[in-house]
C-alpha cells in the first residue's frame, strides 16, 4: 500500500501535539496526528484536569467544615470517594471528546496507533487492524512523559501508587506516604490529607517544593504542618516492604534509617520522557536522560524533525508544550515566531494553599550576580482576602535594582494560580517597576496585593 503523504505529521495528541496539529491546519497545511492512547494526552486524561476536579472536591469539603465562620450551618459533613472520582473522570471524558471534535473541525487526519520514525520524514503507524505508512517533510514529536519509577519503589496499583492510581484509588488511604514534594506529590498529599488521611511527605532535597523560592517553600511547609502533615526533608525512602494490608518504608534521615508503616504509598519522584522505540536516536537525535535535546525552537538538528513538550527540555508543563506546538507550526509555515522563554513560563501548584511563580527566585537572581530589590505583601493586609476568609498567604516580587526589570514573582495563598498571569504578561511586555506602580488595580480584589508587593520593593507599600 502506498504511503499517505502530509505536510506535517504529529506524533502524540497531548496538549503539545493536538495544539500543534490544529495550528498547522489553520495555517493551511495538510496534517495528520497519531495518538496511541488518549486524545488530550496525560494532562487532560490523567493529569492537570482530573486532579483539579478532585482538588476542587477536597477544597469544598474543607470549606464546609468552616461553615460556622461564615454564619452558615452544615451538619453531618462527609464524602463519597467513588463519587468524587466519578466526577473527575467525567470532566476528563468531556474534554477528551472535545479534543477529537476540534481536530475534526480543523480537518486534521487522526490515527490511533503506535508511531515509529523509519527514516527522515517517514512514520510507520501500527494500528489495531494493521499498519499505515505516512510521509511528511515535517514531523513533530509530542510523545510526553510518564512517571519515573525508582528500583524497589515501583508501583503495584494496590498499596504503592503512581499519580494514575491516585486518580482512581482502590481504597481511601488512612496512613499515606508521599515520596517527592514537587507539584504532583504535594497536590495528592493535599487532597488526601484534607479528606482525613494521616499524610507524610518525604523529600530528598533540603526543602519541599524545591523549585520554588525558599520563602514560599518555608511558608508552604508551615501551612502543611498546621494541617496535620508530617514533612521530612533531606530524607530518602531506601526500601519498601510490601505486605497485604501495609507497606513498611525504610526512611533514611540524618544518617539513621527508621522503619514506618503505611497503608498506601504514592511515588512522585519525577518523570521519564516517552522517547524510546521511536527511532529518534537512529536518526541522530541526542537524548539527555531520556529527554530529546533541542534548540530554543524545538529543532533536533535533524532536518524537519522537532520535539516539543515533556519529551524535551523543561519546564515540563502543559502550557509550555501548547505554546511550543504553536511556535513550531508557525515556523514550519514560514513564520517568524518568538522562541519560548522557559523563565517566563509560570508554574502553578493546586494544593491548599495554592502556589504560583514565574521567573527567577531571589537566590537565582543573586547567583547571577544581580543586585535586587524585593517586595512582599501578606494576604492579611488585603480586604478581599479577609472577606473571603483566606488571610494566609503572601506575594513576593523581585526586581533588578539597576533597570527596574521584573525578574520574578512568587505567591502562596488563595487563587494565586489565577493571579500569576498578571506578572507573566508584565514580563512578556518587559515591564518595569514604574509601569506596575502606575497601573491601577481594582478594589476590592486579591490583585491589589500584587501592586502592594511591587510598591514594597521600593519602600512605598501603603497598606502594610
Amino acid at each position: 500500500m502506498a504511503a499517505k503523504s502530509f505536510d506535517v505529521v504529529v506524533i502524540g495528541a497531548g496538549p503539545g501535539g493536538y495544539v500543534a496539529a490544529i495550528r498547522a491546519a489553520q495555517l493551511g497545511l495538510n496534517v495528520a496526528v497519531v495518538e496511541r492512547e488518549h486524545m488530550g494526552g496525560i494532562c487532560l486524561n490523567w493529569g492537570c484536569i482530573p486532579t483539579k476536579a478532585m482538588l476542587r472536591s477536597s477544597e469544598l469539603f474543607h470549606l464546609m467544615h468552616r461553615a460556622k465562620e461564615f454564619g452558615l450551618k452544615a451538619e453531618g459533613i462527609g464524602y463519597d470517594l467513588d463519587a468524587v472520582v466519578k466526577r473527575s473522570r467525567a470532566v476528563a471524558k468531556q474534554l477528551n471528546s472535545g479534543v477529537g471534535h476540534l481536530l475534526k473541525k480543523n480537518k486534521v487526519t487522526t490515527l490511533m496507533g503506535e508511531a515509529r520514525l523509519t527514516g527522515k520524514g517517514k512514520v510507520s503507524v501500527t494500528t489495531q487492524t494493521g499498519s499505515d505508512d505516512l510521509t511528511a517533510p515535517h514531523v513533530i514529536v509530542a510523545t510526553g512523559a510518564r512517571a519515573r519509577e525508582l528500583p524497589g519503589l515501583e508501583a503495584d496499583g494496590e498499596r504503592v501508587w503512581t499519580y494514575k492510581h491516585a486518580l482512581v484509588p482502590p481504597h481511601m488511604p488512612k496512613k499515606l506516604l508521599v515520596i517527592g514534594s514537587g507539584a504532583i506529590g504535594i497536590e495528592f498529599a493535599s487532597f488526601y490529607n484534607t479528606l482525613g488521611a494521616e499524610t507524610t511527605v518525604v523529600e530528598v532535597q533540603d526543602r519541599i517544593l524545591p523549585v520554588e523560592d525558599a520563602e514560599i517553600s518555608a511558608f508552604a511547609k508551615k501551612a502543611f504542618v498546621k494541617q496535620g502533615m508530617t514533612i521530612m526533608e533531606e530524607a530518602m525512602v531506601r526500601q519498601l516492604d510490601r505486605n497485604k494490608e501495609t507497606v513498611t518504608a525504610h526512611i533514611e534521615a540524618g544518617g539513621k534509617v527508621e522503619n514506618r508503616d503505611f497503608d498506601t504509598v504514592i511515588s512522585a519522584v519525577g518523570i521519564v520522557a516517552n522517547t524510546e522505540n521511536l527511532g529518534l536516536e537512529e536518526l541522530g537525535v541526542k537524548l539527555d536522560r531520556s529527554f530529546a535535546v533541542t534548540d530554543e525552537y524545538c529543532r533536533t538538528g535533524v532536518e524537519g524533525l522537532y520535539v516539543i513538550g515533556d519529551a524535551t527540555n523543561g519546564p515540563w508543563l502543559a502550557h509550555k508544550a501548547s505554546h511550543e506546538g504553536v511556535m513550531v507550526a508557525e515556523l514550519i509555515a514560514g513564520g517568524h515566531p518568538h522562541a519560548v522563554a522557559p523563565d517566563s513560563i509560570a508554574g502553578c501548584t493546586y494544593c491548599h494553599p495554592q502556589i504560583a511563580s514565574v521567573g527567577l527566585t531571589e537566590a537565582q537572581a543573586k547567583e547571577k550576580g544581580l543586585e535586587v530589590k524585593v517586595g512582599r505583601f501578606p494576604f492579611i493586609g488585603n480586604g478581599k482576602a479577609i472577606a473571603l476568609g483566606e488571610p494566609e498567604g503572601m506575594i513576593k516580587t523581585i526586581f533588578d535594582a539597576g533597570t527596574g526589570a521584573l525578574l520574578g514573582a512568587h505567591m502562596i495563598g488563595a487563587e494565586v494560580t489565577e493571579l500569576i498571569q498578571g506578572y507573566v504578561v508584565g514580563r512578556q511586555l518587559e515591564t518595569t517597576e514604574e509601569d506596575l506602580m502606575q497601573t491601577v488595580f481594582p478594589h476590592p480584589t486579591l490583585s491589589e496585593m500584587m501592586h502592594e508587593s511591587v510598591l514594597d520593593a521600593y519602600g512605598r507599600a501603603i497598606h502594610y
